[in-house]
């Protein structure tokens, strides 16, 4: 039978909160704290234990206590300086935004020395995880995640979510579960950042080839010649109005190309099929830069990785500059005229 462990949790947004919630029907008992107090009051209604201040989470947690903190990146550090004047000697921070993995090996090092385990967990699942549960990749030492295991169970996929792999025989392991024990301090949110630096490689493919469908009518269309723009050759090879909704439907049955993704992408086509509700500027939250940087330390090429990341910066007119002066260059030496409109 699996142990119920207390938990702390600093931050209950749409994943913290939803981590509770899971926790919870799982028999665990959570305390939990945010600035904002609906977000309190409402899980506490759920069944968890509210505070409304940092020491009155801490005095309603038993010793040895762990603290997970669910916040975005950058107020992290203030949360843990904030902790270690609370916390006692054996008690655990685990961090399960995705902070940069360095600042973990930093953080780890500073709370050995006041006697504080210090855990890091990469978590993928997004909105979806209270039913799905959450993939995690986990860095810390073994004593401290071994104490967490029962949260990590409760909170991961388990076994059901996905065949098991043939090679594989006997009691699963915890990475058939949905976590993963990667390494020492740092490693969980080192294998969360690859892991998002691989997901935006993968976005960009979808994004990419379903833009060529999209544009395969081009032929359809009549073009003015002119000096200034390549004609298009064959227009008659370009005929085709593909239904993207469609198309990324049969994609997820049986198509070497099914994921997760895929799911949301025609889930997001049915529904909206011009995508009129999207502005089409895509954010980085950091985790595909320290990727590329991390290549570009170690020598490793990520070619596909970096253009994906490239490509977000375009998309929110980063090389709005770079374009124009492109176009000063033509005109320049050329004496070229821009076009705004019917460029192929």
């Amino acid at each position: 039978m699996l142990t119920r462990v207390q938990l702390g949790m600093i931050g209950l947004g749409r994943m913290g909160a939803n981590m509770v919630r899971r926790l919870t029907l799982d028999g665990h008992h959570c305390v939990g704290f945010d600035l904002n107090p609906d977000a309190v009051t409402e899980l506490t209604d759920e069944g968890m234990k509210g505070a409304h201040m940092l020491e009155e989470l801490v005095e309603q947690l038993e010793c040895p206590r762990h603290v997970w903190i669910m916040l975005p990146a950058g107020f992290v550090g203030s949360s843990i300086e904030a902790l270690c004047k609370l916390l006692s000697p054996g008690d655990t921070i685990i961090d399960g935004g995705n902070s940069w993995y360095r600042h973990d090996v930093d953080r780890a090092v500073m709370l050995a020395e006041l006697q504080l385990d210090y855990v890091d967990v990469g978590v993928s699942g997004g909105i979806h995880g209270l039913e799905r549960g959450y993939c995690m990749m986990i860095g810390g030492t073994p004593k401290a995640v071994e104490q967490l295991t029962p949260i990590f169970e409760s909170l991961a996929p388990g076994v059901d979510l996905a065949p098991r792999s043939h090679e594989r025989t006997g009691e699963p392991e915890p990475e058939e579960r949905g976590w993963l024990h990667c390494g020492p301090p740092g490693a969980g949110h080192f294998v969360k950042m690859v892991h998002n630096g691989i997901e935006y490689g993968m976005m960009a493919a979808y994004a990419e080839g379903l833009n060529v469908l999209a544009t395969a009518d081009i032929g359809a269309e009549d073009h003015e010649h002119d000096a200034e723009t390549a004609p298009l050759e064959k227009p008659e090879y370009f005929r085709y109005q593909f239904d993207l909704a469609k198309v990324t439907e049969v994609w997820r049955r049986g198509s070497v190309v099914t994921s997760w993704l895929l799911d949301i992408t025609a889930a997001a086509l049915a529904t909206d099929p011009t995508l009129e509700g999207y502005a089409g500027v895509v954010s980085d939250s950091g985790e595909g830069r320290w990727t590329v940087s991390a290549a570009v330390e170690v020598g490793v090429p990520v070619p596909v990785l970096s253009a994906a990341l490239f490509s977000r910066f375009s998309s929110r007119d980063r090389d709005a500059i770079a374009n124009k002066i492109l176009s000063a260059m033509r005109a320049g030496f050329g004496g070229h005229v821009e076009r705004t409109e019917g460029v192929q």
